[in-house]
């Protein structure tokens, strides 16, 4: 079986593809929605989830969270004494489904569909499936999440000639795409987003609003500190769902500090992020070649969405009642599930052809002829533009500069702006080519560009035929299959608690961050259920733990509501 996979900023999800349609599998707490946060401990646990979550307040030092931001970069987080990239911690969560899959499911599963970004950058797309390949995963296919979206709100199953957007805001990325549907093919017709914008700067503002109420300076506050406080305002974020104003009160430096904040005044203050939102907006449609009115529906999707506030937001931009029926949470895990079906060829589903598109311009670098009867490097000639449908494939012709030139420099770049250095060289080629005359020896460079983020690159020296072509491989960056083996033997050293011990080990986390956030009574309270479970625990006797863990669990969800 084939499992489709959401690997989101802030949370994770799995689903697969039954008789009864695409169903979320839940976790091994019971929840549909994993953490997408790793914590180590002194003995090489790894954590992954609730449990890393609830550590990553205690002990920040040994935990990481947001790395999808990352993605496909070189950054190294460090998790005390250990260092990983963010592939190497995304590998842990897609584990971590993909054992909850296996639970729930009673069979092994061994392939996935992954979602990402529709402008994730072919360097994000590779590494997010090096990170499903770490995991124990074959990639069949990595799926662009409105693409997702758009095939769980069954798109496909519309009139010819609509037109959809999907507004992805989700914890850490923002994504737009335009949509149309037409001859049974299911067409991308451009994307656009911000791989640094999501309900996570949301939260911040919130937290930069607590913080000026009362004059507080976060490099004066203790980190931890500011975790808990940042704690304390994703959850009253949350309940803006219900409530036009919310309280917020966090124990700073043994002092109980309290604010309320209404939705108006929230609102006021996330005028930039607005901007920023309406930015991608405007060059999706206008990649699109279509106006606003143009468009037939909106779908909103992302955990962000939920908010009243992006509601309103989106309601009144695009004029109308965008569409929310599917979870915004679990949208393109449903999706993702569903194309997977597709790839197994399900009965209960019906084939549709989906075009994707290329979400930046690649091209390569050149020189450009001056005023002052002398070339200039270090420009950018596109040659396969952003927003192509693909599978695509585009000739671009270019000539030697020098008498007697013998070689000819190929720099793959992907990026928008007009000089080379401003781009992503993803790959590099040299080629042969025969003396002649400057600018008598023509070369025709061919970019061949699928489904599956494949870039192939032809360099063909006109005169002699001669056909020079490359898989574009980065090689700060790529991993080929001896790396990832060779990787995963040096992982081999981490261990993953049993889960049956997880449940425990949750509980006691999440006591313990309550201790350490309490003051007084609460916390010598604390310490007695504490002793209490740590018994039972000792006891290994498991009525008794149980029975210990039920009491513990209600004592902290008291304690919570307080």
């Amino acid at each position: 079986m084939i499992i489709g996979i959401d690997l989101g900023t802030t949370n994770s999800l799995v689903a697969y593809f039954s008789d009864e349609g695409a169903k979320i599998i839940p976790n091994r707490f019971g929840s549909n929605l994993t953490p997408s946060v790793v914590s180590i401990d002194e003995d090489n646990n790894i954590y992954v989830g609730e449990v890393a979550k609830e550590r990553l307040q205690l002990y920040p030092d040994f935990s990481a969270a947001v790395f999808k931001r990352d993605m496909g970069t070189n950054k190294k987080f460090k998790l005390g004494a250990q260092e990983f990239t963010a592939e190497e911690l995304s590998s842990f969560v897609l584990k971590a489904l993909k054992e909850d899959a296996q639970t729930f499911l009673g069979i092994e599963v061994t392939e996935a569909v992954i979602s990402v970004p529709a402008h994730f950058n072919e360097m994000r797309r590779k590494a997010t499936k090096r990170a499903g390949e770490l995991a124990g995963l074959k990639v069949e296919r990595i799926i662009s999440e409105p693409t997702a979206a758009a095939i769980a709100y069954q798109l496909h199953e519309r009139k010819d000639g609509v037109k959809s957007l999907i507004f992805d805001l989700g914890g850490g990325t923002f994504d737009i795409s335009v949509l149309e549907f037409h001859d049974n093919i299911l067409e991308v017709r451009a994307v656009a987003g911000d791989n640094y914008l999501g309900g996570e700067d949301f939260s911040d503002v919130l937290y930069k609003m607590f913080l000026h109420k009362h004059n507080l300076n976060e490099k004066e506050i203790e980190y931890k500190t500011t975790l808990y406080i940042r704690e304390q305002v994703e959850k009253a974020k949350i309940k803006f769902s219900t409530n036009k104003e919310v309280s917020l009160s966090c124990n700073v430096d043994g002092k109980v500090l309290s604010s309320v904040i209404s939705m108006d005044e929230f609102n006021l203050k996330c005028n930039d992020l607005f901007d920023k939102i309406r930015k991608p907006i405007k060059r999706s449609l206008s990649d699109a070649k279509i106006n606003l009115k143009d468009i037939d529906s909106v779908i909103l999707i992302g955990g962000a969405t939920k908010l009243p506030i992006v509601y309103k937001f989106a309601s009144k931009l695009f004029r109308c009642i965008p569409y929310t029926h599917i979870n915004p949470d679990e949208a393109v895990a449903i999706g993702a599930a569903i194309q997977a079906a597709m790839k197994e060829r399900h009965d209960d589903v019906r084939e549709i052809i989906l075009t994707d598109v290329c979400p930046f311009t690649l091209g390569t670098e050149v020189v450009r002829y001056t005023d002052k009867d002398s070339y200039e490097g270090g420009y950018f000639c596109p040659i396969i533009e952003r927003n192509t449908v693909i599978p695509t494939s585009r000739t671009e012709r270019i000539y030697t500069v020098y008498d007697d030139q013998t070689q000819i420099r190929i720099n793959i770049l992907q990026g928008e702006s007009r000089l080379a250095k401003n781009n992503i060289s993803i790959g590099e080629m040299l080629v042969e080519v025969p003396k002649a005359k400057a600018g008598n020896e023509p070369i025709d460079i061919t970019y061949t560009y699928d489904i599956n983020s494949l870039l192939e690159v032809e360099v063909r020296i006109v005169s002699t035929k001669q056909v020079t072509r490359q898989i574009i491989k980065n090689q700060d960056i790529e991993m080929d299959d001896e790396a990832i083996s060779k990787r995963l033997e040096q992982l081999a050293y981490l261990k993953t608690p049993p889960r049956e011990h997880e449940l425990n080990k949750l509980l006691l986390t999440r006591a313990e961050r309550l201790y350490e956030e309490s003051i007084g009574d609460i916390r010598k309270h604390l310490e007695i259920e504490l002793l209490k479970f740590d018994t039972a625990l000792n006891s290994q006797d498991n009525t008794k733990i149980e029975k210990g863990r039920k009491r513990l669990e209600e004592v902290l969800a008291r304690l919570e509501d307080i």
